[in-house]
């Protein structure tokens, strides 16, 4: 028996393993009748692959825990969820198992069944807020897992638990954002009331040569908005590269703004700083509104991502 994966009572018994061997130190439980060796780290891999030894045979991953195993790390939840085609049940507190009329069709992702990525978003967009929904679009598409015409098509030919709230979401969703801080930001500005900067945009010099690639690029107006990762602070090389481009974008005349985690503690004065930006490049536009809606969606925390 394989000992660095879950097990049930009943294969530990097939070993010689009594009950009394599994409440020693050598064995962490993880649910009710499911043990691993203590050696173990109980990621969320090991959470998925435990809960499994107790789901019908045909469960798959789904909703929040399968936003998870794409790669998405938005707001963590304290359950797991699966789904099956069968009429199971669960009482385990820490495990949601949702039961489908239709049928399942999984892909395999991890070395785990989950339910596609369209259909993923689907799942949770009725219970995910409008920045997470679209930063988890934007990183399926961003990672190959989809396309910003597939996930439409998908959202459009579907009559599903969620689906209308889906596909209200699903035209916000851009190709090329590369985190999901990134996507927050966009949203932030757009549901501010300020034009939607282009994602990922190629910045050109006055004779048409390239200049950089910027996160949110007001090609208009010649300002771009950055968000900066922790990974700016660790790594040296990264560090001198960004600074060295903004010297340059700067010295072309754009308006380079960057935006940390800290910036997220306030998150109100985000679109100002655009706004001052782009209004001393031309731009005549209003002054952003910062709604009841649009404060609930970007509460004054930088704990969201």
């Amino acid at each position: 028996m394989d000992l660095s994966r879950p097990f049930t009572v009943a294969q530990a018994a097939e070993f010689g393993l009594t009950r009394k061997h599994l409440r020693s130190r050598r064995f962490r439980r993880i649910f009710r009748g499911v043990y691993v060796s203590a050696a173990v780290e109980p990621t969320f891999t090991v959470w998925l692959q435990a809960a499994l030894l107790l789901m019908p045979g045909d469960a798959v991953v789904s909703h929040t825990s399968a936003m998870r195993l794409y790669g998405f790390q938005g707001r963590r939840r304290g359950v797991l969820e699966f789904s099956t085609n069968t009429s199971a049940h669960t009482m385990i507190p820490e495990i949601v198992l949702h039961r489908r009329r239709w049928q399942l069709h999984p892909r395999q992702v991890q070395d785990f069944w989950a339910t596609g990525p369209d259909r993923t978003f689907v799942d949770v967009a009725g219970r995910t807020a409008l920045p997470e929904l679209v930063a988890f679009g934007d990183h399926l598409v961003q990672s190959g897992h989809t396309t910003t015409d597939d996930l439409r098509w998908y959202v459009d030919s579907r009559h599903l638990d969620g689906v209308r709230r889906a596909r209200r979401v699903a035209p916000l969703i851009r190709a090329g954002a590369e985190s999901p801080p990134e996507s927050t930001v966009r949203v932030m500005l757009r549901f501010g009331r300020l034009p939607e900067p282009e994602v990922n945009g190629v910045i050109l010099d006055d004779e048409g040569g390239f200049l950089a690639r910027g996160d949110l690029v007001y090609g208009r107006w010649k300002v771009v908005v950055e968000y900066d990762g922790r990974h700016h602070l660790t790594d040296t090389r990264t560090w001198l590269h960004d600074l060295r481009r903004r010297e340059l974008l700067e010295a072309a005349g754009w308006t380079v703004i960057v935006i940390t985690a800290e910036d997220l503690r306030t998150p109100e004065r985000i679109p100002q700083r655009v706004f001052t930006a782009l209004a001393a490049h031309g731009y005549r536009g209003p002054y952003p509104v910062m709604s009841a809606q649009w404060r609930q969606w970007f509460p004054p925390t930088s704990a969201q991502m």
